[in-house]
């Protein structure tokens, strides 16, 4: 491709491709041939091998269909020669025969590596950490938060994600859960999880309510990548303060005597973590840091998004997740995105089978995200 097209942009399939496309595409390329020699080099150590072969892993899809759409281009542009100056008839011929399949077949692999581009950032996030929080409602609330964790419990479980509940308050005099923190680690997991963050609001009748009154009670979801390799730096010696104390809640007196819970505090940003979920002291340290960690990466995403916010608008990229909330009606069996036309039935849901919502709602964002090239 010469650089008078590069600066244009291609035109593939009746579609115009700006020369971000193949800026895009070059860079994947030369990250992918960094991580082969990494991967090939002597005396890489374990973590680095394992992050490397992830992320190849993540990319692999996207360098075979930009070597196949290489190869459909080279053909249109033989056939399309052909048939501007035809030195033999009948291979004009069936060049003009062949050339609208091999079009195609080319926008077909456009609309593909478009696909994958726009979420080649999401896919290499192997792990998240994901936060719930009851909100209005009171008990109910509280309940509905123990629903929504169980949903994602299921979920895991379905897409054979690792789970591990890092922590958790309950409500003990109605069974339910006011906040809870959990990590899930698998193939797919940001792609699908990001979606959730947000309130989620159910309309349903409370198991307290004697008249039968149907009331509004909500939960709050977050959801932090936790990135393999840390992008932050924190000095713990300096920067974080950490208190040792008893843990709070029902438990007995081990719970309530022995100094297992471990507070962080983050000078610089303000950041207070509190773990007290397990009943070793180290545990809720290695936890509390993690988390830290996480919001610390997440708030330095979120710094960087807000500076090139105007710039990404034409280039290939991650783009926000929207933030809308998402509606369980219990007397209609139904439940209702704010990004999504539809409706979907809230048996499945609470069954932790969101794999049709989750694809719609991936359709949509990549649908929004190719709109801004």
């Amino acid at each position: 491709m010469s650089s008078s097209q590069a600066n244009s942009g291609v035109s593939i399939g009746g579609r115009r491709l700006p020369a971000r496309f193949f800026d895009r595409l070059r860079e994947l390329a030369e990250e992918d041939a960094a991580l082969a020699s990494v991967l090939n080099a002597q005396g890489t150590d374990h973590r680095a091998a394992a992050n490397a072969a992830k992320r190849r892993a993540a990319l692999s899809p996207i360098m075979q269909r930009a070597e196949r759409l290489t190869v459909l281009r080279g053909q249109v542009e033989e056939a399309r020669a052909l048939i501007a100056q035809p030195t033999d008839a009948d291979l004009a011929a069936l060049a003009a025969e062949e050339l609208p399949a091999l079009e195609a077949s080319a926008a077909e692999v456009v609309d593909e590596l478009l696909s994958r581009l726009v979420s080649a950032e999401d896919d290499a996030v192997g792990s998240v950490i994901v936060e719930l929080r009851s909100g209005t409602g009171g008990d109910e609330a509280a309940l509905w938060c123990r629903d929504l964790l169980e949903i994602y419990t299921r979920f895991a479980q379905q897409r054979s994600w690792t789970l591990e509940l890092l922590d958790v308050t309950p409500e003990p005099t109605v069974g339910g859960v006011r906040h809870a923190v959990l990590s899930l680690r698998g193939t797919g997991v940001w792609s699908c999880m990001a979606f959730e963050a947000g309130v989620h609001s159910v309309k349903r009748v409370p198991a307290t309510e004697t008249q039968g009154r149907i009331h509004t009670s909500t939960a709050t979801v977050a959801v932090l990548p936790e990135p393999e390799e840390v992008e932050v730096r924190v000095d713990w010696a300096k920067d974080v303060e950490e208190y040792v104390t008893t843990s709070q809640g029902p438990g007995g007196q081990n719970v309530n005597k022995v100094a297992t819970a471990v507070q962080l505090h983050h000078r610089p940003s303000g950041i207070t973590i509190r773990m007290q979920e397990s009943k070793s002291q180290q545990q809720n340290r290695e936890r509390a840091r993690r988390l830290l960690m996480a919001r610390l990466h997440e708030l330095e995403r979120n710094r960087k998004h807000a500076q090139r916010s105007a710039a990404r608008r034409s280039q290939i990229g991650s783009g926000e997740r929207s933030e809308k909330i998402r509606t369980y009606r219990w007397k209609e069996g139904i439940v209702a995105d704010e990004r999504l036309p539809g409706e979907y039935p809230l048996r499945e849901i609470l069954s932790g089978n969101l794999d049709h919502l989750m694809a719609d709602l991936h359709a949509h964002e990549t649908a929004r995200r190719v709109a801004e090239l």
